[in-house]
């Protein structure tokens, strides 16, 4: 695999460091015991030494060793993605007051753990413990929080550890006779465990929770959550474009830019909810990542001659049996998954088959790009009836790094 030397093979920019990662330390689990004097699910991933180890590109500009604690008012909830922001007013040493605002998971993740909006009232007291940012006083990250007399929770806290969603009813295949895969579909969420000892731990499948804080499985035993570029031989260019890739950068990496990576990374990264809509002559596709739309033309065998270029290509679908092939092209030149770049060459074939026993999704790929890799970009994986329902959550990329100086009002 011939990725930039140190890059991590199970890369995620999503909300925790790398599953695997090494020097992957759980201090912060054993301080928020002390903290809240309660055990909780979730642990703090901090970073190891190596900046190689990458994790979201928030952590880029907070300081670890910074830590902070805040008593304020509530004054407001930003419920978006990529990150979630609580607003409040918190009290400073001079008896003042600084208008903070502290970076939370984002909305899809938060709402899958059984969080919401309505939890964080303008108006009531809290108290934040985190971690500074280098730059901006005003910011932190937040760790743990106490609202008013209620208990105190962390980040990570699982409201709803519920994996399994109701299917009794669902007709297994739709009035003309294919497979029915309408409806609402995610990844089974992977969330922080903390094995027996409170190190070496690193995300999982929710429902492997206890089982890898019991010390019944170890973290080997976890799968990969495929949030990370597939193997492949980089042709020259694509090699070099990888090495210069810059991951926490709005210009290298669309995600810090709100905008949707590829119809291959989006499909589960960060743990989306996705909403496949069947009609009588295409398949309409909504990504919940950044919510967009993409559609699966089943009329035709082929490609028009006139493509417009697009992020999401032009798709033609058909039925072999009980399997939808979708074949893809017409891309506009950008990126498959951090640090692998595609150009308007791009070709996806997409094979999705339905387990009517386990209600399993599941998705192999074929993808080639002559421009910038020599072989195949070959992938699987699969999807579960949502958890929740789908939402058009907005991108709303609110990081103090992120925002042009002019409109930082500092």
């Amino acid at each position: 695999m011939n990725f930039p030397t140190g890059l991590a093979t199970d890369l995620t920019l999503g909300e925790h460091a790398v599953p695997g990662a090494a020097g992957v330390a759980y201090a912060g689990a054993r301080r928020r015991r002390r903290r809240f004097g309660r055990t909780v699910t979730g642990a703090l991933a901090a970073l190891a030494a190596s900046a190689t180890a990458l994790a979201h590109h928030g952590f880029g500009r907070f300081d670890r060793s910074q830590e902070v604690e805040f008593t304020g008012v509530i004054t407001g909830m930003d419920f978006v993605n990529p990150h979630a922001y609580l607003h409040f007013n918190a009290a400073t040493a001079d008896g003042g007051t600084i208008a903070m605002r502290c970076e939370m998971r984002a909305a899809t993740l938060l709402r899958r753990s059984g969080w919401t909006e309505e939890m964080f009232v303008v108006g009531a007291s809290a108290t934040v413990y985190g971690f500074g940012h280098r730059d901006d006083p005003a910011s932190c990250y937040l760790e743990d929080i106490t609202i008013g007399d209620a208990p105190g929770f962390n980040r990570n806290d699982q409201f709803e550890h519920t994996s399994s969603v109701d299917v009794s009813d669902r007709p297994m295949r739709s009035p003309s006779g294919e497979l029915n895969i309408s409806g609402d579909w995610a990844q089974e969420q992977y969330v922080i465990a903390v094995p027996p000892g409170g190190s070496g731990g690193g995300l999982v499948p929710k429902s492997m929770i206890a089982a890898i804080e019991s010390g019944e499985l170890t973290m080997a035993d976890v799968p990969s959550s495929g949030w990370g570029p597939r193997p492949v031989t980089f042709t020259a260019r694509g090699q070099a474009e990888a090495d210069a890739f810059v991951m926490w950068s709005p210009e290298d990496n669309p995600r810090l830019r709100c905008e949707p990576t590829s119809i291959i990374f989006d499909w589960v990264f960060d743990g989306a909810v996705n909403r496949i809509t069947q009609e009588a002559d295409r398949i309409v596709v909504n990504y919940g990542l950044y919510s967009f739309e993409r559609v699966i033309h089943m009329n035709t065998d082929e490609h028009p001659a006139d493509i417009v270029p697009s992020y999401a290509g032009h798709s033609i679908g058909r039925w072999e049996g009980d399997v939808l092939v979708v074949d893809t092209i017409g891309f506009e030149p950008g990126v498959i998954a951090p640090p692998v770049r595609h150009s308007d060459q791009f070709h996806i074939v997409e094979r999705f088959s339905l387990d009517t026993q386990t209600m399993e999704l599941k998705r192999d790929f074929v993808a080639e790009d002559p421009v910038y890799f020599s072989d195949q970009y070959l992938g699987s994986d699969t999807l579960l009836p949502a958890d929740v329902p789908y939402v058009a959550h907005p991108c709303d990329e609110l990081a103090y790094e992120f925002i042009p100086e002019e409109e930082r009002g500092d």
